[in-house]
């Protein structure tokens, strides 16, 4: 493993994307890290990626980062919870990176909108922008509304605007009309 000591959740992240990019598995860095990449910059101790797996390739890539060196933990969500499970992975220096193993409503077609940003001599695929503006507002709280609106001011006029709000309703009437209400903060959306 490329990590040291603590705070080196973005190192980590590389071992586990080496082992993802061996499989072939598609995923995309979603949470603080993508906020950054989207202009919403924010601090956060574990690193976060979404792919689209069923609990049983789940506990494939268990055993498999278990071989590897890493520390893991898979749960289940619950019938109420967006995310219907994660697979945490951890070293020992505490570092850590989730794994969601979905989002209920967001569009499976997400993982062909990556944006592939260097780091550390690598390329990661992040989330695109309307999906993760589409995924924040879903999510809806506070920050995660700070989030969007730093991506959609964030983009120079970027942003397609019908894609979001398709990407959006997939979450449900709800988000879609939270999207209307925050693009309503905006000129010509």
């Amino acid at each position: 493993m490329r990590t040291r000591g603590s705070g080196e959740s973005a190192l980590l992240l590389l071992d586990v994307v080496d082992l993802l990019t061996l499989q072939n598995i598609p995923y995309a860095v979603v949470g603080a890290l993508a906020a950054s990449v989207h202009g919403a910059v924010r601090a956060s101790m574990d690193t976060d990626l979404l792919l689209f797996a069923g609990m049983q390739k789940a506990e494939n890539l268990r055993r498999d980062f278990d071989r590897a060196g890493f520390l893991t933990e898979l749960t289940r969500g619950d019938l109420d919870d967006p995310i219907p499970g994660l697979l945490r992975l951890r070293d020992a220096h505490d570092n850590q990176v989730d794994l969601l193993l979905g989002l209920r409503g967001m569009d499976p077609a997400a993982l062909s909108r990556v944006i592939a940003v260097p780091f550390q001599g690598a390329s990661l695929a992040f989330i695109g922008r309307e999906d993760f503006i589409a995924m924040k507002v879903f999510a809806g709280g506070p920050l995660d509304l700070v989030d969007a609106t730093r991506a959609i001011t964030g983009a120079d006029g970027s942003v397609d605007f019908e894609l979001l709000r398709r990407l959006a309703c997939r979450y449900g009437r709800e988000t879609g009309e939270s999207l209307e209400r925050l693009l309503a903060g905006f000129s010509s959306k």
